[in-house]
């Protein structure tokens, strides 16, 4: 299980140079977030964590090309190149502003369970991002609220949840909705690497 972590905790972790973890990397490994731009802050703040994104690794092994599988908030689900997040992160020729730690799900999902998982991910793509589910999070905490039911949107911990349930991996969430943080503490999840 990944336990509670600080952010200081996660900087004193041993960093792993992105070209050594490289051939490690499996197709549904996942990558926690923790940014230090303002709507990761506000994720942060409304989740209680550190974490304000997730993704799962795909790596395609003809391309010789990892990705992200995620949610980005204005864009909506796609695979973005894992190098983007550590050479030219939105464009800005620069890297990721935060933290990057990958994660495993153990015991190891079967790979049969993972085709699913990422085919319904990649079936998903293009779909928008909810970028109105922050508010709705923070009014459901506010006032009590169970959580909806699912639409046709996703924020990123909802896109990993749902394409882990397609691979019989169900994480642990509240009942107002599914954070980072629920997936990082997830007692499947063990840490791999912080990544630089």
């Amino acid at each position: 299980m990944a336990q509670v972590i600080t952010k200081k905790q996660i900087q004193q972790m041993p960093c792993t140079p992105y070209e050594a973890m490289r051939a490690d990397l499996r197709t549904g490994d996942l990558v926690f977030c923790s940014g230090s731009y303002v709507f990761s802050r506000l994720i942060q703040r409304f989740t209680h964590s550190v974490w304000s994104h997730v993704g799962i690794i795909y790596k395609d092994d003809n391309l010789q090309r990892i990705f992200v599988l995620e949610s980005e908030t204005m864009i909506g689900v796609r695979l973005a190149p894992v190098s983007k997040y550590l050479k030219d992160y939105h464009g800005k020729n620069r890297r990721y502003r935060g933290n990057l730690v990958v994660a495993r799900v153990q015991p190891d999902v079967d790979s049969q369970g993972i085709k699913r998982a990422i085919s319904f991910g990649m079936d998903e793509l293009t779909k928008p991002y909810d970028n109105f589910e922050i508010v709705r999070i923070a009014l459901r905490i506010l006032f009590r609220i169970g959580r909806r039911l699912r639409d046709r949107k996703y924020i990123c911990s909802e896109l990993v949840y749902e394409c882990f349930a397609k691979a019989g991996v169900n994480f642990r969430l509240n009942d107002r909705f599914v954070s980072p943080d629920d997936i990082w503490k997830d007692d499947s999840v063990h840490v791999l690497h912080r990544v630089l």
